[in-house]
């Protein structure tokens, strides 16, 4: 049974809706389908943790509003929708050094400001009111699934056959929803021929069909996909994560939110603070420490991140450390200094530890969309990408960014931030995923 028909047979146990009388789509059978140095000598200073401290104030997360489908009694003319051209991606790398820039001056005071909305309370103990994955997943993609289901019902209602205009369409909704031009595409050519096979006519079948080749595309591109995170073999030694990333994507937020993780499940973490270039990025990291209650080495602005690194893994081998965290800088726009840089980082580490780094992580905020992507093929050539934490998931209505990222990229997504609370920071699950970006949107299967 596929991932879709799993999807049907979980939704059929919810009640539907009153189903509103839907307009017939009509096929159009005679369309053609489409074919460090170690020496260093700045003094390193290690953080140390004030009180332990684990959950975080609730913030609230804007839905966006579904709209209605409107039925139109009237046949659509024949419209020119021009279909997006590559050059929209080459606009987006224009504007990404220019965000940058933008993003340099502003992720102190951005970051700031999340810190002091994320303090951290004194742990209660679970209870079972404690979400489920499930329950994570459905309220995190709330706004996403309500965008997506949306745009689809705009394009349902506002076409009365399923013809090469309704692709034209189908294609840049799928755009828009973050899916990628490429895939986009590729579902677009797939469906012609789906929907003349299926004859489907009315909306329901018509919809069922466009998500079903979404699923299946999905699972089909993640079949040897491997979601989970790797530690050391050896229990006697560290396990190293490196982080990459452009400032102001929540690198700094979700280094600190896993050293809680591990940090509440017993294990001993260090922090490094890498990034010694971007004003405040020390400071910030070194914040979290203190709030999540685990110890940070840093060293003056302007050091060599090299060093900070190799002090880091000394102290993490000789105080027996079970985790060990790295921040990075992220100045895409110097691509050549930042390979040379993080190629250092990373001889430093195997020449301590041969087998780690286990992880280098790239965060993306998904409510950059496509620039999300184009950072993610520019990181990728630069350095061996093992997966992507994906922040800010809960903030954007435009869910398919995962699917691009999968179907173009071919990197695994490993975490996956769901929300501002401390535990929102979550460990992908492709089948939740799925369920809540498009609980809803499926028919439920009727036996």
């Amino acid at each position: 049974m596929g991932l879709f028909d799993r999807l049907r047979r979980a939704f059929s146990g919810e009640p539907e809706e009153e189903p509103k009388k839907e307009d017939e789509i009509v096929s159009t059978s005679e369309e053609e389908s489409s074919e460090p140095e170690e020496t260093a000598t700045d003094e390193t200073t290690t953080v140390t943790p004030e009180e332990d401290q684990s959950e975080v104030t609730e913030t609230k997360t804007d839905e966006a509003k579904a709209t209605e489908p409107v039925d139109k009694e009237t046949e659509v003319t024949e419209e020119v929708v021009e279909t997006p051209e590559e050059v929209e991606v080459t606009k987006e790398i224009e504007v990404i050094s220019e965000n940058e820039e933008e993003v340099e001056e502003e992720s102190l005071e951005q970051q700031s400001a999340e810190l002091e909305e994320t303090k951290v309370a004194p742990k209660e103990p679970e209870t079972e009111t404690t979400p489920s994955e499930t329950v994570r997943y459905d309220k995190g993609l709330a706004k996403s699934r309500k965008g997506f289901g949306a745009k689809l019902n705009a394009l349902l209602a506002n076409f009365r056959r399923v013809d090469e205009d309704f692709f034209e369409e189908l294609e840049e909704t799928l755009i828009e929803a973050d899916v990628g031009f490429e895939t986009a595409m590729k579902i677009s050519d797939e469906l012609q021929d789906e929907v003349k096979l299926r004859n489907a006519k009315s909306r329901s079948d018509v919809s069922d069909a466009i998500i079903e080749r979404l699923v299946d595309i999905y699972e089909s591109e993640g079949v040897d996909e491997d979601n989970s995170l790797h530690f050391a073999k050896d229990p006697d030694e560290p396990t190293v994560f490196l982080f990459v990333g452009v400032n102001g994507v929540g690198k700094t937020t979700t280094i600190g939110k896993l050293a809680h993780r591990y940090q509440q499940a017993g294990k001993k973490v260090l922090l490094a603070a890498g990034d010694t270039f971007r004003a405040g990025a020390i400071e910030q990291l070194a914040e979290w420490g203190r709030r999540v209650g685990v110890d940070v080495v840093t060293k003056p602005e302007k050091s060599d991140p090299a060093a900070v690194v190799y002090d880091a893994v000394i102290k993490a081998k000789k105080e027996n450390y079970d985790i060990l965290l790295v921040d990075t800088a992220g100045r895409l726009q110097n691509k050549v200094n930042l390979m040379n840089e993080l190629d250092k980082i990373k001889r430093v580490i195997t020449r301590e530890l041969p087998e780690a780094p286990q992880e280098v992580l790239l965060a993306l905020d998904a409510t950059t969309g496509q620039n999300a992507l184009t950072q993610a093929k520019q990181f990728k050539e630069v350095t061996d990408v093992t997966g992507i934490v994906l922040t800010k998931l809960d903030g954007t209505a435009r869910g398919g960014i995962v699917l691009a990222i999968r179907n173009e990229l071919h990197l695994p997504v490993k975490l996956v931030g769901l929300g501002e609370k401390m535990d929102d920071l979550r460990d992908f699950s492709p089948e939740e995923f799925v369920y809540g970006l498009f609980k809803g949107l499926v028919t439920p299967k009727k036996d």
